[in-house]
């Protein structure tokens, strides 16, 4: 086993959750230098995986929401180096922990750190890294404008009401897709590109994409004249019951062109362009995941 010494940078909405602070104590009670630094305000994530590194920490561990998680990600694989990563997931969707079959619990998510880190990807954009999906059209205003008290209130059944009460503002978006061997163009409602399975509160987008096999998993929902009917169907659980109408592919890099814009949402970050090339970046990340997550298999 590696050298039990980690660092937990933790969301500072967190700070006070007990579970949390019970696990952390636990973890020390076994033997383990577990450190805690908290986040205040944006870039603090970044600074403190830099501070992590320069003090030798081998394993950092990430608490929060899917964005905590993203920006620790991100900054650790720009980085460099051989640190290795475990996420504490404790937001309103924590969609990549769901679908990775990571425990919610704090106890359990930390029980991870036992299990030797695997090598996974990440996507990028233009730059800029994500852990889990880019999602545009639709689905990506309704996570953007859902506000965080309903989240505390509803948890991921908030995205499903913003949805609904945002209906009169659908309108499809036009955009221009090329890879290796694919091209679409057309009105869309909805885009997923992959490195996980879900966003927005449990909305499948990518059902087979994996982390570990070097490419995106590209989904896009066509416009259709049963505008309400497939919005409905893309709020109630995502894709599942649209793979008949909607167009998927999976590579390793993605052109999109998008004449008035496109808005995208990466993991909880937004995004605007009118052209964005994203890409895998295969082994970015060293991860410790369930042996049986459900997004290895690459």
């Amino acid at each position: 086993m590696s050298e039990q010494r980690a660092l937990l940078i933790l969301h500072g909405k967190q700070a006070q959750n007990e579970e949390v602070r019970a696990a952390v104590a636990a973890w020390r009670e076994a033997g383990w230098d577990l450190g805690v630094r908290l986040t205040w305000e944006g870039g603090d994530a970044a600074r403190l995986v830099d501070e992590a590194l320069a003090a030798g920490y081998p394993t950092l561990i990430a608490g929060g929401g899917d964005g905590t998680l993203r920006e620790v990600a991100e900054a650790l694989a720009l980085a460099g180096g051989t640190a290795s990563l475990a996420l504490l997931p404790l937001g309103t969707a924590n969609d990549f922990a769901r679908a990775a079959g990571i425990p919610l619990a704090p106890a359990e998510a930390l029980s991870l750190l036992g299990i030797e880190a695997r090598s996974i990807d990440l996507g990028e954009v233009d730059g800029q890294l994500f852990l889990n999906m880019a999602t545009g059209g639709f689905g990506s205003k309704v996570t953007a404008n859902t506000p965080e008290e309903l989240k505390s209130l509803l948890g991921g059944a908030a995205y499903f009401l913003t949805g609904l009460r945002r209906f009169s503002e659908v309108r499809s978006a036009f955009g221009r897709f090329r890879g290796p061997d694919f091209s679409w163009e057309g009105d869309f409602l909805a885009l997923g590109i992959g490195n996980g399975r879900q966003a927005g509160g449990g909305h499948v987008m990518c059902p087979q994409a994996c982390i570990d096999d070097g490419l995106l998993d590209i989904c896009i929902v066509p416009a259709s004249q049963d505008l309400v009917g497939t919005l409905g169907t893309l709020l109630s659980g995502g894709i599942l019951g649209l793979e008949a109408v909607s167009v998927s592919a999976r590579l390793p890099w993605l052109e999109v062109e998008a004449p008035e814009g496109l808005d995208i949402n990466l993991d909880g970050e937004p995004l605007e362009g009118h052209r964005l090339r994203f890409a895998a970046r295969p082994g970015a990340l060293r991860l410790h995941l369930p042996n049986i997550s459900p997004l290895l298999g690459g």
